[in-house]
């Protein structure tokens, strides 16, 4: 009797447990003993696109080749050799913030468009007191004549 074709979940465990294959370090491919911090295009390759240092699963790295690379980076950053940051690729909408619900504003209510309900005054900065006295300055002529 044929072995029965295993499908959902046993077929998933069977493909999880076998061992992958390891990915090889660009370094013992291109036989580099040294990492050298001057070496910018090598670096930027251990380097994602938003510039920061790719882990060892992903470069292939050993420990030590990962520590070598990790160090060669920051100090090629302080020699501003390679940057710091990059800018993205893809822009977000300025005007959608993530995870952000309908009719949740967090803007203060001077600065929202209707304001708090009731509240039909025009938003100002500008105190307005309707007790306050009107006060007559001196003419500058009079001012400087009383002085001389």
């Amino acid at each position: 009797m044929p072995p029965r074709k295993r499908t959902g979940r046993a077929r998933a465990k069977d493909l999880r447990s076998r061992p992958r294959r390891r990915k090889v370090s660009p370094l013992t491919t291109s036989g580099v003993s040294y990492v050298d911090y001057k070496d910018a295009e090598l670096l930027r390759s251990f380097v994602s696109e938003r510039a920061k240092i790719r882990a060892q699963r992903v470069s292939g790295n050993n420990r030590q080749q990962q520590r070598e690379v990790a160090r060669a980076i920051k100090t090629a950053r302080e020699m501003a050799l390679i940057e710091y940051a990059r800018r993205p690729m893809t822009q977000r909408r300025g005007d959608k913030r993530r995870g952000q619900r309908p009719g949740d504003d967090r803007r203060p209510p001077a600065d929202r468009a209707g304001g708090p309900p009731g509240d039909e005054r025009e938003h100002s900065d500008d105190v307005v007191d309707e007790h306050l006295d009107e006060v007559v300055a001196p003419a500058p002529a009079a001012v400087a004549g009383e002085q001389a």
